[in-house]
Parts: structure tokens; C-alpha cells; sequence
């Protein structure tokens, strides 16, 4: 009797010690997920508090017009905005269909001893700084594009076409198209390893059943395992899309910097990113700090949008 109350009394201790730990823990994890959400509001409220000075000037024509000068101090962000969605738009395009090649590749097709050895080579593709691509962008791919795609077009349309205007522009290599390219290099590799990790999800008892009824893998793949990810594919694309979105230095030194909406695939333009990275450091009036702020704004805006979309998608996909 002694023994079982002494055992009692023993056990009362750690379990309130179990509870208060368990407690504490609770607590600290709220504590850190409200610290987020509220680092996040905190950015929110500090890019709306320096981009008002440029909201309260200029109004809704700061986000339809695409005049940009700080000597007579008139900003309007269309420019910037339009050269970001063309250039992730590009990208996207360009780096899907690779993407989802590689992707179909590595789970599908390539042979066992170099599944693991590619796939990693592509996961190791996604992780190179953006600056890398900048450079090799701007000193070994805009020279070459220049003498291989860029001059050979532009010579062999005729003049006064549609074509003719839809490829104008200097022939120095930086512009929309080039800028689209190098985007399309640094999220192809994010997205194809995405899209494998999906695939991989399949359950292996379906497509086993698909190839046993007589299919191809072609019709594997296209009947069986892309109705499958859809959902999730969906989401990846995106995430994909967001990264390209906020790419900041790589599309700097290869976009060519100029404001105002651009008129070609050639033509050089400026993204939301690009502006602010070359221009915040040499902001002094007000006007033109508030005008980059507000900038910051409507691509946090965007891209949290995007982001948010990626994240329900790939969650539906997750759960369902």
C-alpha cells in the first residue's frame, strides 16, 4: 500500500511537469506564427506608409501611367508592372513545356542508374544564386543571341509588317525576350523537380495497371498521371511563376533598364524589381521614394496573390 501511494506520488510530479512543458511549447509555437503573421502585416503597413506620398499624389493614374521622370517628378509604376508580367508570362512559357519534359523523363523514362544522379544535378540547378544567371547572362548569352537570333530576325522581316514592329529594337542583346529567357533558365529547374516530386506520387498500382491493359507511356502519362497532378501541377506552375515574378538581379542586367511600356520582344523595358534595385539607392525626394515604396507594394501584392493561389492549389492536391 505504502509502495503504490509512493508510486502515485511519484507520477503526479512528472505529469505536471509534462503538462507545463507541453503548455509552454503550445505557447511558444503561437508565438512564433503570430510573430510571422505580424512581421508580414508590419511590411504591409510600412511599404503603404512610404508609397502614400505617390498614392495620395498621382492616384489611380500612378498605376496607368507609364511616364517615369524623377526631374520633373512624375511616376507612374504601368511601365514596371507590364515588363513584370510579360517577362514571368514569357518565362513560364518557355520553361513549362521543358519542365514538364524533364520531369516525365526522370520518373517515366530514364534508366534506373541515372535517376538519382540527374535529379539531383536538378534539384542543385535551382538552388545557383540569381546573380550567376545575371552575369552569364549579360557577357555569354546576350552576345551570342544578338549574333544567332536576334540580327537574323530582325534582317528577314519584311519592312512595314506587323512582324517588323513586333521585333524592333536595338541589337544589343538586353531586353524583354532576352530578360524572359534567363527566367525561363532559373525556374525551369525549381519546376521540374516540383513537377517530378508530384509524379512521383502517382500510385504505382494505376500506372502499372495502365501499361498491363496495353498502354504507351505516352498515353501513361497523358491519361493517367497528368489527370492525377493536375491539381498539384497547377499549384507548381505557379510557384514557379511567383519566383520569376520577384527575380530581381538577373533581370537587371539583362533587360536593359528603360522605362515605359515596351513596344517589341526586342525593345528594352524595366520590371518592378529591376526599378527599385537600381533606382532606391539614388532616391532623394520624396516623391521618388514614395514612388519606388508603392512599387514595392504592388509586387508584394502580386506576388502574395500568386503564392496564395500555388499554396490552396497544391494543398487541394495534397488532401484530396
Amino acid at each position: 500500500m505504502t509502495a503504490a501511494v509512493a508510486v502515485i506520488g511519484e507520477g503526479r510530479p512528472r505529469q505536471a511537469r509534462g503538462v507545463v512543458l507541453d503548455r509552454a511549447f503550445e505557447w511558444l509555437c503561437f508565438g512564433a506564427a503570430s510573430l510571422l503573421l505580424t512581421a508580414l502585416a508590419g511590411v504591409v503597413i510600412s511599404l503603404t506608409i512610404g508609397g502614400w506620398p505617390a498614392l495620395a499624389k498621382f492616384g489611380p493614374a500612378f498605376f496607368f501611367s507609364a511616364e517615369w521622370d524623377p526631374v520633373a517628378e512624375v511616376y507612374g509604376a504601368a511601365g514596371a508592372v507590364t515588363g513584370t508580367l510579360v517577362t514571368s508570362a514569357l518565362a513560364l512559357l518557355f520553361a513549362l513545356p521543358l519542365a514538364l519534359g524533364v520531369a516525365i523523363f526522370l520518373v517515366e523514362l530514364c534508366p534506373a542508374r541515372l535517376r538519382r544522379t540527374i535529379g539531383t544535378a536538378v534539384e542543385l540547378l535551382a538552388g545557383i544564386p540569381s546573380i550567376v544567371y545575371g552575369m552569364w547572362g549579360l557577357f555569354v548569352f546576350a552576345p551570342w543571341f544578338v549574333k544567332h537570333i536576334q540580327l537574323p530576325i530582325m534582317m528577314s522581316v519584311e519592312p512595314g509588317s506587323i512582324w517588323e514592329r513586333l521585333t524592333a529594337g536595338v541589337p544589343n542583346g538586353a531586353g524583354i525576350l532576352t530578360a524572359s529567357l534567363i527566367l525561363a533558365i532559373m525556374i525551369l529547374p525549381f519546376m521540374a523537380a516540383t513537377l517530378r516530386e508530384l509524379l512521383l506520387t502517382v500510385p504505382s498500382q494505376v500506372r502499372e495497371s495502365a501499361y498491363g491493359l496495353g498502354s504507351t507511356t505516352f498515353e501513361v502519362v497523358g491519361k493517367v498521371s497528368l489527370p492525377y497532378i493536375r491539381t498539384g501541377a497547377v499549384g507548381a506552375v505557379m510557384l514557379g511563376l511567383g519566383r520569376a515574378l520577384g527575380e530581381t538581379m538577373a533581370v537587371t542586367f539583362i533587360i536593359g533598364n528603360a522605362h515605359g511600356l515596351p513596344t517589341s520582344i526586342f525593345a528594352s523595358g524595366s520590371t518592378i524589381a529591376s526599378t527599385i534595385a537600381n533606382e532606391f539607392a539614388e532616391a532623394s525626394g520624396v516623391l521618388h521614394t514614395g514612388s519606388l515604396m508603392a512599387l514595392g507594394l504592388v509586387l508584394f501584392i502580386i506576388t502574395f496573390i500568386v503564392l496564395a493561389l500555388a499554396r490552396l492549389l497544391i494543398g487541394k492536391q495534397v488532401h484530396g
